[in-house]
Parts: C-alpha cells; sequence; structure tokens
C-alpha cells in the first residue's frame, strides 16, 4: 500500500495487536492510505484507526516495518 500511494515512513505491529504507522507523501495520497487502513489487508479486522496530523518533516527515504 505504501509503495502504491508513494509513501515514506514506517509501520509495525504492537505485542497488544494493535499497528503503528508514520506515512509521509502529499495530501492527497495520505488521505488516500488513512481510507485504505480503514480496511486493511485481507484478512485484517480493523476496529479503529487514529490519526494524527503534523507537518511534513521529510524524515524519511522509503518505507520500511519495523519489528518491536
Amino acid at each position: 500500500m505504501a509503495q502504491r500511494f508513494q509513501l515514506n515512513g514506517w509501520v509495525r505491529n504492537l505485542p497488544d495487536g494493535n499497528v503503528e504507522s508514520l506515512f509521509e507523501g502529499t495530501v492527497e495520497n495520505l488521505h488516500r492510505a488513512v481510507e485504505w487502513c480503514r480496511t486493511g489487508p485481507p484478512g485484517a479486522r480493523v476496529v479503529e484507526v487514529k490519526e494524527k496530523w503534523e507537518d511534513y518533516q521529510g524524515d524519511f527515504k522509503g518505507f520500511e516495518v519495523r519489528y518491536t
């Protein structure tokens, strides 16, 4: 999904079953990504999506899966 929407940042699964991510990209693509997250990948059960918007920092040059 991140590649499709040309996003930079990261994603990780948390021990409690939640997923945490940080995306950087165009506002349009960020909105698309958030909408995708409301459904998630096949087999996912999404209960809630919390968003926190911040000013663009340009800290990431790609997208990575982080392991906790």
